[in-house]
C-alpha cells in the first residue's frame, strides 16, 4: 500500500537516483513528542528531521524518496501533499515491523528510474559525502557501498574490515574491547544495485546481519569512511545535539543565529539561550536562562525559568520561576 505526492521535480545535470529513507520506528525514547506525531516530521531548526536526513543528498542527486514508515502514516501524507518538495515522496507503509530488510525489499515496488539505489537510515544527521559514495561505488563496481565512521569505542556497533582497494572484507557485531579488527561501524547510508534489491527476501529481515555479510564474502562490498559530524538523532540528547550540529554548520534556510543558538522567525527572547534551538514565534521572558536545549514553535518560557538539556514540545509553556534538567516536555503541555 502506497499514498503518494506528485511534485514538480527540477531539472537535472547529474546522475539521479532514489532514495529510500528508513522511518518505520516508532520513536519511543523521543516520548512525549512522539506521542501522536511522526518521528520523520519533527522540526530541526526550520525543516523536518526526514528533509535533513535528505538533505544530505544533493539537489541535483535525487529524484524520488520513497519513506518506508509503519507510524504517523495520515500525518506524513497531508504534510507532503502541502509541502514544497522538489522531488517526488512516496509512502511505503509497512502494516507491522518488517526490519530493515523487509523494509527495503517493501519500498522496491516504488521504484523508478535506473541504477544503485541510496538507502539512509532516518534519524541520522551527517556530513556523508553520497557523491564521493556513489563514484566510489561506480569505481569500485561494488554491488553495495556502505558509508563508514570511525568511532574511538566500537564495542557498542557492529565494525567492518575495509581493505586497501576500499572493499569490505568481514563484518564484526559489538566486539569485545580490544578484539576488534576495525574502528569503522556502519553509518547507516548506503548504495545498493537493483539486481541485489530485486533478490530479498520480503519477509522480516536485517540488511546488517543477512545481507551485508554474504556480500562482502562474495566480494562484492565496498565501504568508504567520511569526517565530520554524525549524529543519531533518535533520543533526548542526540537530537538537541542534533539541532547544535545543523546549527553549527548552517544547515538552516531562514531564522538566524546569535553566539551558538538559533532563533525561528518571529521568536522574542529577552532571556539567554546557549547552544539552543528557539523556534518560530517562541517567547523567552526575561531572566530566563536556557542551556543545550530545542524549543519547538509557540512555546512560552516564563520569566526566570531554568532549563537545562530540554526538549520544549511546540507550544508547550514553561512556568515562572520553573528548574528542570533533562526534561521532554509534551506539545501544548504547561509545567
Amino acid at each position: 500500500m502506497a499514498r503518494t505526492r506528485s511534485a514538480q521535480t527540477q531539472p537535472h545535470t547529474r546522475q539521479v537516483m532514489d532514495v529510500i529513507v528508513l522511518a518505520g520506528g516508532f520513536g519511543t525514547r523521543l516520548r512525549p513528542w512522539t506521542e501522536g506525531r511522526a518521528k520523520p516530521l519533527l522540526p530541526l531548526l526550520d525543516k523536518t528531521l526526514l528533509e535533513r536526513v535528505v538533505e544530505a543528498v544533493p539537489s541535483g542527486m535525487v529524484d524520488r524518496v520513497i519513506v518506508a514508515a509503519g507510524y504517523g502514516i495520515d500525518e506524513m501524507e497531508s504534510f507532503f501533499k502541502g509541502s514544497n518538495m522538489p522531488y517526488d515522496v512516496v509512502l511505503s507503509i509497512e502494516q507491522e515491523a518488517m526490519g530493515t530488510g523487509g523494509a527495503v525489499a517493501l519500498a522496491r515496488q516504488h521504484l523508478s528510474g535506473e541504477g544503485p539505489v541510496l538507502v539512509l537510515n532516518g534519524d541520522l544527521i551527517s556530513s556523508v559525502d553520497v557523491a564521493a559514495l556513489a563514484a566510489h561505488h561506480t569505481a569500485t563496481g561494488a554491488k553495495a557501498t556502505l558509508s563508514l565512521w570511525e568511532v574511538e569505542d566500537p564495542s557498542r556497533f557492529g565494525v567492518c574490515d575495509l581493505d586497501e582497494l576500499g572493499m569490505i572484507g568481514r563484518f564484526q557485531e559489538k566486539p569485545e574491547p580490544g578484539t576488534e579488527f576495525s574502528n569503522l561501524i556502519n553509518a547507516g547510508c548506503y548504495l545498493i544495485e537493483r539486481d541485489v534489491l530485486s533478490n530479498l527476501s520480503s519477509d522480516k529481515h536485517s540488511m546488517e546481519r543477512e545481507v551485508f555479510p554474504g556480500l562482502a564474502e562474495a566480494g562484492g562490498m565496498a565501504g568508504l569512511a567520511f569526517t565530520g559530524y554524525f549524529v543519531d538523532a533518535g533520543t533526548p540528547d542526540s537530537f538537541i545535539e542534533a539541532a547544535q550540529v545543523c546549527i553549527a554548520n548552517g544547515r538552516y534556510d531562514s531564522g538566524h543565529v546569535e553566539g551558538d543558538s538559533w532563533f525561528g522567525k518571529g521568536s522574542n527572547c529577552i532571556g539567554v539561550a546557549r547552544s539552543s534551538s528557539i523556534g518560530q514565534g517562541c517567547n523567552i521572558a526575561e531572566g530566563a536562562s536556557l542551556s543545550d536545549c530545542v524549543v519547538l514553535a509557540g512555546a512560552n518560557v516564563g520569566a526566570g525559568a531554568r532549563l537545562d538539556g530540554c526538549l520544549v514540545g511546540q507550544g508547550a509553556n514553561v512556568g515562572v520561576d520553573s528548574n528542570y534538567s533533562g526534561l521532554v516536555i509534551g506539545h501544548g503541555e504547561s509545567v
